[in-house]
């Protein structure tokens, strides 16, 4: 006899035998859908794949010769510059967005609300429209003259501010109590120990969230990297997976390899602050 239950939306739902079969065969395919290139890419890495439109998921033949070959490729070199691009990158922009957050948040100015549209418009304007006047300005340095094309740090200037992870922490530390700000101020305490002692601790959740994304965004930049390197010895990863996969020397096996080596510094991010970035998302939550 089926069981019928109500959700919280008022829908029903089927607790019977058929219910829990059709939920099973829905799962099932959800998991195929999103693990299994997932999973076919990590057979591929390890397997002898020549074509790669033959791809499986079922692991034959396992072998490292695709790693081999990749790192004899240089995509160690690659590597490092991903991890320097992706550190001082986004140490820079965790920096720039706390502190803009700060003043957006606590602060009161003239021409505010502008300040906050026009953050808000960076993050809908597609890269695209802004390659041309990025590159002009990457070549010749406003006030300074530097020439940043082909150097890393013409990859990690750029990145430093970004509207997602300002907007995020604004919004967190209007939420902290400004009871606490003036208890401090009665202690004697300057902006600057409200600041680290007071507001920062509090906002360890959206610390989290914005590590979490802003890796993954430095880590996928491509155009960026492609506007400013001259050579091969600037590329970073994703760049040079472009140049492993034109190459008809180097087999789609080595193409899958360096692919997993481009994929398992974004899952290791994910899983360091894991804590923070679901304790972020479900503060958000809350507060919606």
């Amino acid at each position: 006899m089926n069981a019928h239950t109500e959700t919280a939306l008022g829908l029903t739902e089927n607790r019977g035998t058929g219910g829990r079969i059709l939920k099973t065969v829905i799962h099932l395919l959800v998991l195929t859908v999103f693990a299994g290139p997932l999973l076919a890419l990590l057979v591929g890495a390890f397997g002898d794949v020549k074509d790669p439109t033959q791809l499986s998921v079922v692991p034959s033949g396992l072998t490292l010769d695709n790693f081999r070959i990749a790192f004899d490729q240089g995509v160690l070199a690659y590597l490092l510059n991903s991890f320097l691009v992706v550190g001082f990158g986004l140490l820079l922009q965790v920096t720039v967005s706390v502190l803009a957050g700060y003043a957006l948040a606590r602060k009161k100015f003239r021409g505010m609300t502008l300040v906050l549209v026009a953050v808000l418009a960076t993050l809908m304007l597609p890269e695209e429209i802004l390659a041309l006047p990025l590159s002009l300005i990457l070549a010749d340095l406003p006030v300074v003259h530097f020439n940043l094309v082909g150097t890393l740090a013409g990859m990690i200037v750029p990145l430093g501010a970004w509207g997602f992870s300002i907007l995020v922490m604004t919004e967190f530390m209007k939420d902290v109590p400004r009871e606490l700000e003036e208890a401090a101020r009665i202690d004697g305490a300057g902006d600057l120990r409200i600041f680290a002692q007071v507001i920062l601790p509090m906002c360890k959740p959206a610390l989290g969230v914005i590590g979490v994304f802003g890796f993954t965004m430095i880590w996928d930049q491509y155009l960026l990297p492609l506007l400013v390197s001259t050579d091969a010895s600037s590329y970073t990863l994703p760049l040079a997976l472009r140049t492993l996969r034109i190459d008809p020397a180097v087999t789609p096996g080595v193409v899958l390899a360096a692919s997993l080596l481009a994929l398992l510094p974004s899952v290791i991010a994910f899983l360091f602050f894991q804590r923070s970035f679901v304790s972020g998302l479900s503060s958000g939550a809350l507060k919606g």
